[in-house]
């Protein structure tokens, strides 16, 4: 199996400042363990990157070494132009870090909360109270703004988090799995958001337990085993990777269902169904195959669909996890 979609860079190309993260051969042991063993990754500005991985496998670890909060023991990193080591200040001033654990103190309102922060970032006392208003409102938590945020939900103090994160108007945003243990609507909402930031211009580097949620926002994905980028492409690219795709031919004519089992070959069939299952990797080279087949042979079908394997499928594959659920997976 190819361990990667894309071709990996070169070492001494270095990390590409046009990206809005890169880095070349990243490592990091914590004693004996080898935590990272040469991390290659390249992200594009105002895109979705998603680092899936079981648990263990280093995801926080890579957020740690971009955001600056640890160094990393070799290779190279950029983030936002600057390189991690050597000018940690201009990393700092570029980015916004949400964690799996909420930096929300809870004794104070929401709207403090917003304001220590703007504190923080030395905007003015007039600059700081119109960027909370209208990052409170952006996240509809106005009407709480006045409430300690120890009474908010889940969902809430994920809002306000990332809120807190954008008064500093980051342009790369590091989301270290933001909806670990929020409820199914308020995932979504938290998608949508992370949708409207990208529109945005924000380039978002995500880790997460949540597959789908990978799938549904996700750029390209890099899945980390092991301490090396087991695969990294678009879902789609990722889920060919991994036998067991296949496409399904339905027909309502029996006789072309009979001249397209001859015709096709190495099939499954399905008579009652009047239905061809062919085994194919979803690709347009080999659908084209497919299609030009049955052209030659004058037969049409009445339903073309393409089934491949989902990320679930991709993930255990490729880290050798059976254990774990496949609903999460860290």
């Amino acid at each position: 199996m190819p361990s990667s979609v894309m071709p990996t860079p070169r070492r001494g190309d270095g990390p590409q400042s046009s990206a809005a993260v890169s880095t070349v051969g990243l490592r990091k042991s914590y004693g004996d363990k080898t935590v990272l063993d040469g991390i290659d990754l390249r992200i594009p500005a105002g895109s979705v990157f998603a680092l899936l991985g079981p648990n263990g496998a280093g995801k926080t670890t890579v957020v740690k070494i971009l955001s600056t909060l640890i160094t990393a023991d070799g290779g190279q990193a950029q983030v936002a132009g600057h390189d991690v080591a050597t000018s940690p200040d201009g990393v700092r001033a570029a980015i916004g870090v949400t964690g799996q654990f909420s930096a929300v103190d809870g004794l104070i309102t929401g709207e403090e909360n917003m304001l220590l922060m703007a504190d923080l970032h030395h905007l003015s006392k007039s600059e700081g109270r119109r960027v909370a208003a209208e990052l409170l409102e952006r996240f509809d938590l106005t009407e709480a703004a006045k409430k300690p945020a120890s009474t908010y939900s889940g969902g809430m103090k994920r809002r306000l988090d990332i809120a807190m994160t954008l008064v500093g108007n980051p342009r790369i945003i590091f989301l270290d799995e933001p909806t670990t243990g929020l409820d199914p609507r308020s995932r979504h909402n938290m998608w949508q958001i992370i949708r409207e930031l990208v529109s945005d211009g924000v380039t978002v580097f995500l880790t997460t337990q949540y597959l789908e949620e990978a799938d549904e926002l996700a750029d390209r994905i890099a899945v980390l085993n092991d301490g090396k980028i087991a695969a990294e492409g678009t879902a789609d690219e990722l889920k060919r990777l991994i036998p067991g795709g296949h496409v399904r031919l339905r027909f309502t004519d029996p006789s072309a269902y009979q001249r397209a089992t001859s015709a096709l070959g190495e099939v499954t069939w399905d008579d009652e169904a009047l239905a061809l299952q062919i085994p194919s990797d979803g690709s347009q080279r080999e659908l084209r195959s497919i299609l030009d087949r049955l052209d030659s042979a004058g037969i049409e079908a009445d339903e073309l669909t393409v089934h491949s394997p989902d990320l679930d499928d991709v993930f255990f594959a490729l880290t050798g996890g059976t254990d774990q659920s496949k609903e999460a997976v860290r």
